[in-house]
Order: C-alpha cells, then sequence, then structure tokens
C-alpha cells in the first residue's frame, strides 16, 4: 500500500521513521512496543519496519515488562533493543528496568513519547516531567524537538537531525569511549496529527549502510584478560587505559562474579589459580574451579590466608566473598566489566585488564583443590543396584526392586531441583536465575559446567525475571538457532512477574521453561538477621508473606503448558522432554 493510498504525511510520523530507520540501518534488531496514544508514530512506524522484514517486533501491554523484555534482549545479544511508550506512568513502569540495565551495563534504549513542552506543567490530561526520569542511570538522555514539518523525501533538515539522534543514543547505549554499556532515554514529544502515512523512504534508511559504532564484534585472542568475558590483542586491539600485571607472590585468587564471563576462567586456568566462581558468572567451568567455595573461604587456612583477589563481574552471592573484598589487609583488582565498579574495602584497583608476568604458586592452588575436592557434594540419585535386580534369590532381587521405586519416588527438594535444572542444561541453552533462594541454593552446591547463565543480579530484585528469560529466548532463537531457555524463580518472583506470562498471539513463541519453586512464601528470609529478631506472626506477616496461588490456573489463563512434579524422576522428565513452546513447571518444595 503507498502512502497515498494510507493518507496525508504527518511531521510526527515522519519524525518517528527518521529516528527509528536511524537505529535499525545501525544494527537494532528488536522493539518492544507499549501500545498507547501519544506514542502511535513510533508503534506504527515499527508495524511498518516488521512488515518489511528488517526487525522483530515484541508487543506487551505493560511498561515493565516490555522494559524487562528487552533488557533480557539485550543481555542475550549486547545490542540494545529499543522500547517504545506513552507518557506518563507507562514512562515510570520503565524505571526498574533501567536501574538494572545500569547497574549490570546491559544496553538499552528507552524512546518515551511525550506532550509538547507548552502542555507540561499546567494540569494537561496524562503529561508529567518525563526527562529526567532516568537521569541518575542514563548514559545519555535528550528531549528531542517537536517535529514541525512533514518530510515525504526525506530532504528537511529535520530527518538528518533525528537520525543523528539516532546514532549518539546507539554510540551511548553500547558504552561510548570509556563509559560502559546502558540505558539510553529519549523523550520524543509529539503534537496532533499523532500520525499519518509512513513514508516511502522508511525501508531505504533502515536499510543503509551506517557504520555502527559500538556494536562491531570483532574476534581477538591473546594475553590481556578483560572484563564482561572479552580477551584483546596488543597488536590488534587498542591498549586498554589501564592494566595490572599480575606477578607471582602473594597469596592470589580469582573472584568471578555475576556477567563476569570466561575470561575470570581463562585466567584462573593460566595463571594457576583458584577460581571462585558464583554460579551466574558464566565461568563456573574449568579445572580450577573451587567447589563448596564459601566453606572454604571461611577456613583461616585458606580464606584467611588470601592475600590478593581479582574480580571479575558483580560478587553478590555470598556474605564470604563480600567480607573478604572488604577486607583491608586484601589487595583486590579488578577488572572493569559491564556494570559497576566493585569497591567494598576502599582501596580497590579498578583496572580495564590483567596481564600474567608468570605461574603463580602450585602449593597454594594444591591445597585449594584438594579441599575443594574434598567439600565437592555429589547430588546424582543412586545407581541401580544391576547385581541384585538380577539376582535369583528373590530378597534380593526384591530389595533392589524396593531401593529403585524409593529413588523413583523420592520427593523433590531443592538440591534436587537445581541439580536436574542444571544437568538438563548445555551450551546451546540458556538458564536464568531469579533472585530467590534457590540460586543461592544453586551457588552452593552446583558443579563446574559451560553453560550460558543470565540472572539480573546488577539489583538483585526479584521483579521483571520471567520477562527477562522471555526477552533472553527470543534473542537467542534468532536465526533458528535451537535451544531452551530455562528460569528458575520462586513462588514470590514468579507472582510479581506474573503479567510476564501473557504473549499476544501471532508473535513467535519462545521456548521457555518456567521453573517455579513453590514453598509458599518467602523463605529467604528464614536464613536472614531478621528470623532471629521478629515475632512468629509479625515474621509471617510481613516477611514469609504466604501464598495459596493456584498456579495451574494462571498457566491455564494465559496459554501455557502446565506440570506440576513431586518426583525427580518427573522432574527430569519434564525438564527434557521435546518443547516447542511456554511451559510452566511448578515443584512444591517444603519451607
Amino acid at each position: 500500500m503507498t502512502s497515498g493510498e494510507r493518507g496525508a504525511h504527518a511531521p510526527s510520523t515522519d519524525a518517528a521513521a527518521a529516528l527509528l530507520a536511524g537505529l535499525v540501518a545501525r544494527g537494532v534488531r528488536h522493539l518492544v512496543v507499549s501500545p498507547g496514544s501519544r506514542s502511535q508514530a513510533l508503534a506504527l512506524v515499527a508495524a511498518e519496519l516488521e512488515r518489511a522484514g528488517l526487525v522483530r517486533l515484541h508487543v506487551r501491554i505493560d511498561e515493565r515488562v516490555a522494559g524487562f523484555t528487552a533488557l533480557g534482549i539485550g543481555r542475550e545479544t549486547g545490542i540494545p533493543a529499543a522500547v517504545i511508550c506513552t507518557s506518563g506512568t507507562a514512562v515510570a513502569n520503565l524505571l526498574p528496568a533501567a536501574l538494572e540495565a545500569h547497574h549490570s551495563g546491559i544496553p538499552l534504549l528507552l524512546l518515551t513519547a511525550d506532550r509538547p513542552p507548552e502542555l507540561r506543567g499546567i494540569g494537561a490530561n496524562q503529561t508529567t516531567r518525563q526527562l529526567g526520569l532516568f537521569r541518575s542511570a542514563a548514559r545519555y538522555e535528550a528531549d528531542l524537538p517537536v517535529p514541525e514539518v512533514a518530510d515525504p523525501d526525506a530532504s528537511d533538515p529535520q530527518t538528518a537531525a533525528f537520525d543523528d539522534v539516532a546514532a549518539t543514543a546507539l554510540a551511548a547505549a553500547c558504552g561510548e569511549g570509556s563509559r560502559p554499556a546502558g540505558p539510553v532515554h529519549l523523550n520524543v514529544p509529539l503534537r496532533e496529527p499523532l500520525a499519518g502515512a509512513a513514508p516511502d523512504w522508511l525501508v531505504e534508511r533502515a536499510t543503509r549502510a551506517v557504520p555502527a559504532e559500538g556494536l562491531v564484534d570483532e574476534d581477538a585472542s591473546g594475553a590481556l584478560y578483560q572484563g564482561g568475558g572479552g580477551i584483546g590483542v596488543a597488536d590488534v586491539a587498542p591498549e586498554p587505559e589501564v592494566s595490572f600485571l599480575l606477578e607471582p607472590g602473594p597469596r592470589t585468587i580469582v573472584v568471578a562474579g555475576a556477567d563476569a564471563g570466561p575470561a575470570a576462567e581463562e585466567l584462573a586456568h593460566h595463571a594457576g589459580l583458584p577460581l571462585v566462581a558464583e554460579i551466574v558468572s558464566g565461568a563456573r567451568f574449568g579445572r580450577h574451579i573451587v567447589h563448596a567455595y564459601r566453606a572454604l573461604l571461611r577456613e583461616p587456612e585458606l580464606g584467611g590466608r588470601v592475600e590478593r583477589v581479582v574480580v571479575f563481574g558483580h560478587p553478590t552471592l555470598s556474605r564470604e566473598v563480600a567480607r573478604l573484598l572488604g577486607r583491608d589487609d586484601v589487595e583486590v583488582i579488578a577488572v572493569r566489566g559491564p556494570g559497576e565498579p566493585v569497591n567494598l574495602n576502599g582501596a580497590t584497583h579498578s583496572v580495564d585488564a590483567v596481564r600474567v608476568a608468570g605461574v603463580a604458586d602450585r602449593q597454594w592452588l594444591g591445597e585449594w583443590m584438594r579441599a575443594s575436592r574434598a567439600a565437592a557434594v555429589d547430588l546424582s540419585p543412586p545407581a541401580p543396584d544391576a547385581d541384585g535386580l538380577s539376582s535369583a534369590v528373590p530378597h534380593e532381587r526384591l530389595g533392589a526392586i524396593n531401593a529403585e521405586v524409593e529413588v523413583m519416588r523420592a520427593p523433590v527438594d531443592r538440591a534436587a531441583l537445581v541439580d536436574a535444572l542444571w544437568r538438563a542444561t548445555w551450551p546451546h541453552d540458556r538458564l536464568v536465575f531469579g533472585s530467590s533462594r534457590l540460586v543461592r541454593v544453586a551457588d552452593e552446591l552446583l558443579g563446574g559446567k559451560k553453560v550460558s547463565v543470565h540472572a539480573n543480579r546488577g539489583l538483585a530484585g526479584i521483579d521483571g525475571t520471567i520477562a527477562t528469560a522471555t526477552g533472553v529466548a527470543l534473542a537467542s532463537q534468532d536465526a533458528e538457532r535451537p535451544g531452551v531457555t530455562r528460569v528458575l524463580l520462586g513462588d514470590l518472583a514468579f507472582l510479581h512477574d506474573v503479567g510476564a506470562l501473557l504473549l499476544p498471539p501471532g508473535e513467535p513463541e519462545p521456548r521457555l521453561q518456567v521453573v517455579v519453586g513453590n514453598d509458599g512464601g518467602g523463605t529467604i528470609f528464614d536464613g536472614l538477621e531478621v528470623a532471629g529478631v521478629a515475632a512468629a506472626d509479625a515474621m509471617e506477616r510481613v516477611q514469609f508473606t504466604p501464598q495459596s496461588v493456584r498456579l495451574e490456573q494462571l498457566a491455564l489463563a494465559y496459554g501455557w503448558e502446565y506440570h506440576r512434579v513431586t518426583t525427580r524422576v518427573a522432574l527430569d522428565q519434564a525438564l527434557t522432554s521435546p518443547t516447542g513452546g511456554r511451559q510452566l513447571i511448578e515443584v512444591p518444595l517444603d519451607r
């Protein structure tokens, strides 16, 4: 359909076309839209770009869900998705995702429609002061000029100006210069008419070749170990601003927190150092991984003798690591990654990369590895008694059969749940951990395995977990790549984001398994100080916050396949059975 058949041109639509075409031409491939009146020009242009096959469009009625969906896409791809919403409270609902993007260093573009300046501050409907809402987190923000003229042939300076803004915003979101990646806010004021025909030049401008600063992904390898999983080479990549020469001497360990990436494991391997890797780090694999690290850090002969720590990522899951990094007698070298810098002792060296001068103390490494092997937990179900099952002696055979039945009927506890999920996940899959008690159980018990792990640990909030996992799943399925995304979370984190279960008909379904460990409330508080000081009734009322929601009814209402599993055998079957869409797996747990 031509623009003439669809109606007259409007300044709002032509400006929206210039802005979105500028983003798409530079590599943005996912747009997330929450419907609204003031944002209709942006939304309709997004629909045109989808129709042309240039973007994947995701429509969400809840702006908070939209924000976290875009966050998950940025987490998986490293390229920002653009969120489009209307004015007023819609904008405020993007703040949780923006804060998580800021603290985790995830690229994110927020395009918020607004009333023109003359309607602000005079009581106009659905109007508030939107510019500045994200100021503490935004890498870049701008209140764009109100489009004044239609531009059917892309000759007006307005079109070039909006294209320039797209370039600036994208570079800032992806981490321009020395700043880490993060959220960018473009406030787009629009006057009526709020929409018109899409300009004929939209697709041409969206497909033109434009250098994508911040989106270039060049392969490199070498001796510089940098945060966020990147490895640079001195004679290929620019020299980092600050690098640290790691020389033998001080008793050293490597700590990998959230989003550390494989560089932490590579450094530990090549330098001969023990590796303390959180389950959400993406570095829990390799020969030097330390099992049961929390207990070992508490031991005076191991944790008490640490003199130097190299930190990748953002450690958040254990108090033992926090205490270690806060000690004034420990030298801490924090490798700058995508998120907020770590400096718990006030004297941390913040560096861009670490150079290895030689192999560390082998005796020190040996002490950690022997203690690690002794502390490792085997969560495997007991193997069948083959001799007993084939025995001709009736009571021996019956005993072996009864033992097998007991294994099959054994209820699932938290340890079995995290173990089953870990075993079911492979390199082509994705695993997302919610900020629930279960992620700490997984961190304490699980062994090493090289899989793709995501978690919103920038602020460690429970909000947006399902939406983030949905974004991860959708992005990981680009180009028809295989794999399943599994998200493990508690019942309160699930209920907090239950609106993310709603997906519109017609959009590709994510291959997504949402696994809910349902213990009827916030049992994470049972292990915190509050459990020792609160009265039982107050603890129950305002901390544990019991719930008795029927998750099966929610799943059916939102069109999800539902499974309730109570045994390890049933759980293994549910996790590994072929799935082509959305599954909700409920696992009842004792408090």
